[in-house]
């Protein structure tokens, strides 16, 4: 009998992706990953505190070993605070210095989920790793997920093609009304429990607040680009992302005014006004750190330049350095740097990149 390591995260997605493998007939076991501890991390204050008056990683944990309980099956524990702190947060950290939006969770898939916890799999005797990811794996294909709503392929697209190996995704041909309805059946704790939504290790904290624990705040002004006039000031450039529309406090106007750039050396943060405004709009981008799922050299395919976006067409044109000039010749808006670039063949995820620069008219865009 093959020997499944379920990552289980508390909730119910991988509560039923471990009673399908169960049903399946795989000696099934399971390992929650506890990725983040505010005191040792350098949080002073508004560290969260859960409904139970507990961290809600340790209410996710009770959850998780209510539901292994349940199953009748181990559940394992395993601290990667450092790893997380050293391959994901200090990344993440990095990167809004540099002015981008990174993604921390397609990295944590990388480095920890894809890594580090297929290791300490093995290490307990997995022939196969399985998570309550909403994708699939078929004849060496990474798929989208049948529930296209909740399909999370861009979040795995940094997940090499030998991390996928032995890897099992069970609810990937399920939609979320089936995984609840069979989390009721088998009257689980995390059956109706809430899906988790942002980033993990700020959960519903302020992200002002917690960013403060970490990178020391740069107020500025906020220029109009097309008038070049000061129309506010901003908390600091890293509190704010391409295309973000609410938070910027400016008042006096009832106009919908946008982020557009960040100039890092000056401390400003650029804006336009109307969501039609040119300054919003690039036909290409160059993304590196591309991680090759099926691309075979294809030119024309589909984009994802966020997770909520719906595909538009591109043409892909290979430059050296392992980077790609993603071409979108029609125009797109809010294309934004240090944010994930999915490419796609219909179902098929062809892997992506990150957004090294924004471009137009065959140029570098100066407030990107």
């Amino acid at each position: 009998m093959a020997k499944v390591i379920v990552g289980m995260s508390g909730g119910v997605d991988s509560s039923v992706a471990a009673i399908i493998l169960i049903k399946q007939g795989y000696e099934v076991e399971g390992l929650y990953m506890r990725n983040w501890d505010s005191f040792l991390n350098g949080e002073i204050d508004d560290a969260p505190v859960g409904k139970t008056g507990v961290c809600p990683q340790e209410e996710d944990y009770n959850d998780a070993k209510a539901v292994c309980e349940k199953l009748g099956i181990p559940l394992h524990r395993k601290d990667f605070v450092k790893e997380y702190y050293d391959y994901v947060f200090k990344y993440f950290l990095d990167e809004l210095e540099k002015g981008r939006t990174p993604n921390p969770d397609i990295m944590c898939n990388k480095y920890i989920k894809f890594d580090m916890f297929v290791q300490e799999a093995r290490k307990l005797g997995a022939d196969y790793i399985a998570t309550g990811h909403y994708c699939r794996l078929e004849d060496g294909k990474f798929l989208r997920a049948v529930d296209d709503n909740k399909d999370q392929s861009y979040f795995l697209s940094q997940v090499s093609k030998d991390q996928f190996k032995n890897v099992l995704f069970p609810i990937g041909g399920m939609n979320k009304k089936e995984v609840r309805k069979i989390a009721l059946e088998y009257d689980l704790i995390t059956a109706k429990k809430k899906d988790s939504t942002g980033i993990c290790f700020i959960g519903k904290r302020n992200l002002t607040k917690f960013l403060k624990n970490y990178l020391p705040n740069k107020p500025g002004n906020i220029v109009n680009i097309d008038t070049n006039e000061i129309v506010g000031k901003h908390i600091g450039l890293m509190y704010y992302t391409i295309g973000q529309r609410r938070g910027l406090n400016i008042g006096g106007t009832n106009d919908r005014m946008f982020v557009v750039g960040k100039d890092l050396n000056k401390n400003i943060l650029y804006i336009c006004i109307g969501e039609d405004n040119d300054y919003l709009v690039s036909d290409s981008c160059i993304i590196d750190e591309v991680n090759d799922l099926g691309l075979n050299g294809i030119i024309n395919c589909t984009a994802k330049f966020r997770y909520r976006q719906k595909d538009i067409n591109v043409e892909l044109e290979y430059l050296d350095n392992n980077e790609i000039l993603v071409k979108y010749p029609e125009g797109f808006k809010r294309v934004t740097p240090g944010q994930a670039c999915v490419l796609y063949n219909g179902d098929q995820c062809l892997g992506g990149g990150i957004i090294k620069e924004v471009r137009k008219d065959n140029k570098k865009l100066w407030y990107l």
